[in-house]
């Protein structure tokens, strides 16, 4: 029996927050050697942190990461640490990973697999490192410069125990480095991450760290960051330890905490026995292996421990409960993390805006009931009035300004909602109309066209000048309070532009613009159903999930409705998917989505498939200048990280001639 113990950390950091990030990663280190640990896995890039972007070649950037390694030197004696960090070697710049052990500074090991397709850019600043490639690098930043440091491909071995490195990326491709690993006899493999949250992600990685533990023979350790790092990506963490095929140390997920560390007591002979009774395990060991790096290394005697977990990842998640904490971890980062006082949300009585203001309640509210609330006073300490905030609620009241912004066509139902939702939630909420502005503005634009604007000719245009006319006194109020301006578009209106520029879009973020509106919807009647254990449900929700969704732009009496203006929210968001995410055209588009509503009529699906492809192509400016949104699913249309789509295009015109006939056609018929 060889016992050691082994850990991974979750750290909340931000890109080029030298001092913050230093604090966590001593945080993580201390926590580590608390419980025992000596080879302590920290997540990907977590000196620099992920988010640099191009600022990832910037030499201060370089530079800082090093004096930043350097400092921590003396923080691993007794101890083997990995942190990551941008290396330039050989004038190109690479994803690295150093290990630091019992005080000095062992190897760099490089990402060999870049993380190129949705969120992630990784390639536009990294090369790729090759596939067995090994050299030695000399430190050009900080106080180790001159020092001649191992780099690239090779594994190590510390005091008996190799070890080995799949970082992030590598996990995920067909080819993973852990097969060769397991081959040159490595005990222990290492994955640090910057794995970004999505629904059902979760579930994906515990596949790779369960099968590669068990198939490459090895004790298995992913570390991952945790929260809103640099603006529109969320963490969320869920380190996993797992040995045998069985996970025997499982970190928490989308926690508030800045640092979170889990440890795991395993049996490296165990590991090297299973793996020398299993047929189909071939060896390289037997081979001179000149890319070991060999170290003594004190492991200590850890007591064995009673296995704590039955081998299995988590239950899974109720998809409404993980997007509420998701959302409310990124609301809580980008808020203090941008010194920001608070938000500001127009409050319209309906469906989004509604669910934005849960949204800012629930990040205050889950915060206090993890952290406690002297510790959430603590994080928002710089904004006037937090101290003497004696509760969550207290907190929501300082932190949430609501409006409400009436027009003529407004009703009392979206009135007396958004008054409910605010008293709910503890927003401090404002009423007021902008009739004036409306009838100002249609009286300068009715001067400077010589006629009189009205609904027969004019419909657009006065629909939209009510929501622009909201803009600038939320505006206001956000400034006058050092506030963020929250947009309260979603993902089904962002990909048919239906939203006014300047009006509704307006706001410093635009905290659901990934999600779409069935979903929304849907989530808002858990919420006032069920809702988050921590907080209960929400039953003031009822007036928001009653109505029928609506702009209140156009008269009363027309009975305006959005799916009266665009098509049923399940239909568009289904053609969307096969349209944006999938990539069909619009006549296989209409094909699939006969096949899957036999009972509505072909000739008004073609009629939908039409209107959307139209306003897709139509609307791709607007998306450009949305505010920054956060990612929460892998099929976003946010023009920056995710769905690249040309602003002028053939507008599908041949395509949707094609639609045509073939509708034309099956009327025929």
């Amino acid at each position: 029996m060889r016992l050691i113990r082994v850990g991974a950390a979750s750290l909340n950091q931000t890109p080029m927050d030298w001092e913050g990030n230093e604090r966590r990663v001593r945080e993580a280190i201390e926590a580590a050697r608390a419980q025992g640990v000596r080879l302590l896995c920290l997540p990907e890039l977590c000196l620099s942190g992920y988010g640099c972007e191009d600022a990832f070649h910037s030499p201060s950037v370089l530079e800082s990461s090093w004096d930043l390694l350097a400092r921590l030197l003396p923080a691993t004696r007794g101890l083997a640490v990995t942190v990551g960090l941008p290396v330039l070697h050989g004038g190109a710049l690479f994803n690295a990973v150093a290990l630091l052990v019992d005080g000095a500074l062992l190897g760099l090991f490089c990402k060999r697999h870049l993380a190129g397709d949705g969120v992630h850019y990784e390639p536009r600043w990294f090369k790729p490192w090759p596939e067995g490639g090994r050299a030695t690098h000399r430190v050009m930043f900080g106080p180790l410069a001159g020092n001649d440091v191992p780099i690239g491909d090779r594994i190590v071995d510390l005091g008996g125990v190799r070890v080995g490195f799949e970082i992030c990326e590598e996990a995920w491709v067909a080819r993973r480095p852990g097969a060769e690993l397991a081959a040159r006899g490595v005990d222990v493999v290492l994955n640090p991450s910057a794995s970004h949250f999505a629904f059902g992600k979760q579930a994906v990685r515990d596949r790779f760290v369960l099968e590669g533990s068990r198939a490459f023979g090895v004790t298995y350790v992913l570390a991952n960051l945790m929260g809103n790092e640099s603006g529109r990506v969320i963490y969320d963490g869920g380190c996993r330890i797992a040995t045998g095929g069985a996970l025997v140390a499982r970190g928490a997920r989308l926690s508030f905490a800045e640092v979170s560390v889990v440890a795991a007591t395993v049996d490296v002979d165990l590991d090297r026995t299973r793996r020398a009774r299993t047929s189909s395990f071939r060896t390289q060991s037997v081979i001179e292996d000149d890319a070991c790096l060999d170290q003594p290394f004190p492991w200590g005697h850890p007591a064995p421990e009673a296995p704590s977990l039955n081998g299995a990842a988590d239950e899974p998640e109720h998809t409404d409960a993980i997007f509420a904490r998701a959302l409310a971890l990124a609301l809580h980062d980008y808020t203090r993390k941008s010194r920001s006082q608070g938000w500001v949300v127009s409050l319209s009585g309906g469906a989004d805006s509604a669910a934005v203001s849960v949204l800012c309640a629930a990040s205050l509210q889950l915060a206090a009931h993890e952290l406690g609330i002297d510790a959430l006073r603590a994080r928002f300490a710089y904004i006037p009035g937090v101290a003497g905030c004696e509760s969550a609620r207290a907190l929501v009241g300082r932190m949430l300004t609501t409006v409400y912004q009436s027009t003529q066509h407004s009703g009392e139902v979206t009135r007396s909602a958004a008054e409910a939702v605010a008293a709910a939630v503890g927003a401090r909420h404002h009423a007021w109309s902008v009739d004036t502005l409306v009838e100002g503005y249609i009286a300068l634009a009715s001067a400077a066209v010589g006629r009189p604007l009205a609904w027969a000719t004019d419909d657009l245009t006065l629909q939209n000048i009510q929501a622009r006319a909201r803009a600038p006194g939320v505006w206001m109020l956000a400034n006058i309070e050092n506030k963020l301006l929250l947009a309260t578009s979603n993902r089904s209106e962002a990909a048919v532009g239906y939203a006014t520029m300047d009006g509704d879009t307006c706001g410093g973020l635009s905290p659901i613009a990934g999600i779409d509106k069935a979903a929304l919807r849907r989530w808002l009647r858990w919420a006032e159903h069920e809702g988050l254990p921590e907080l209960g449900p929400i039953p003031a929700l009822r007036v928001i999930n009653v109505q029928q969704p609506t702009a209140e732009l156009r008269p009363a009496d027309e009975g305006q409705t959005d799916e009266s203006d665009l098509m049923p929210y399940p239909v568009l968001d289904a053609i969307e998917r096969m349209a944006i995410r999938d990539k069909d055209g619009p006549v296989e588009v209409w094909t699939r989505l006969c096949a899957r509503l036999p009972a509505q009529d072909p000739r008004q699906l073609g009629a939908w498939v039409r209107r959307f492809f139209q306003l897709w192509v139509r609307n791709q400016w607007k998306r450009e200048r949305f505010a920054p949104a956060f990612h929460v699913d892998d099929e976003n249309l946010d023009p920056k990280t995710w769905c690249r789509f040309p602003i002028l295009c053939g507008n599908y015109a041949v395509e949707l001639r094609d639609l045509e006939r073939r509708v034309a056609d099956l009327g025929a018929r």
